[in-house]
């Protein structure tokens, strides 16, 4: 069972159409985000957001291949990677997610990983048919990405869940380490109805408790 994701919310898919049009220059046209599945494994990734929609299926192949997955992520590899996945190199060991992107007439990729609780990460892939010439144009990519990251990623949340304010400002104060009086107290409201909203939100977020609600709103972005 996975939450639903609405690939037609306007907000995401215009966020990530501004971004390829700024990124023109530097030949990126696709761009892909990944994120946990929050009610799957470990290793269990979601095609989050994609522009344009026409590459979706090469999206998910990337999502459900095992790279740049855990084995990754528990490296000490940096946060950012770059690759030309048309050399000869991949081409030998190419699966299914290069071999659709190769198609599509990408050539180059750069990822950069957002690291979150338990060994999850958000992946934003930068895709451009042409080749870069050095470190550098992947580094732009890379800072274009920190930049617009904290925008993206509220909206895909918000576009992945809907949590009313007080259920959110509830489950934001016990990621601070709050108890539900302290929270009470912080909210002007009374300690019943601090545990009410709590109840709403993990019924919303599918878990039986505080802890696993606050891990998994973290998971889908909204902590």
């Amino acid at each position: 069972m996975t939450l639903p994701v609405n690939f037609d919310s306007v907000s995401v898919d215009a966020i990530l159409a501004d971004w390829i049009c700024a990124l023109a220059d530097q030949g990126v046209d696709a761009v892909v985000v990944l994120g946990p599945n929050p009610l799957g494994g470990r290793e269990d990734r979601q095609v989050l957001a994609v522009h344009p929609p026409r590459l979706l299926g090469a999206a998910q192949a990337l999502a459900e291949s095992s790279d740049f997955g855990a084995g990754w992520r528990d490296s000490d590899a940096p946060l950012v990677a770059w690759q030309d996945i048309s050399k000869s190199a991949y081409a030998e060991q190419a699966g299914r997610w290069r071999r659709l992107w190769l198609a599509h007439g990408h050539r180059t990729l750069v990822r950069v990983a957002f690291s979150l609780p338990a060994g999850r990460t958000f992946e934003c892939f930068m895709f451009s048919p042409r080749a870069f010439a050095g470190r550098s144009e992947a580094a732009e990519l890379a800072w274009s990405a920190f930049n617009i990251w904290p925008m993206l990623r509220r909206a895909i949340a918000e576009q992945r869940l809907c949590l009313s304010p007080r259920e959110q400002e509830s489950l934001n104060l016990a990621f601070e380490g709050l108890t539900a009086r302290e929270t009470a107290l912080r909210m002007d409201c009374s300690e019943r109805t601090v545990n009410y909203h709590l109840a709403n939100a993990m019924a919303k977020l599918q878990t039986d408790n505080k802890l696993a609600a606050v891990q998994r709103a973290c998971w889908i972005g909204l902590i």
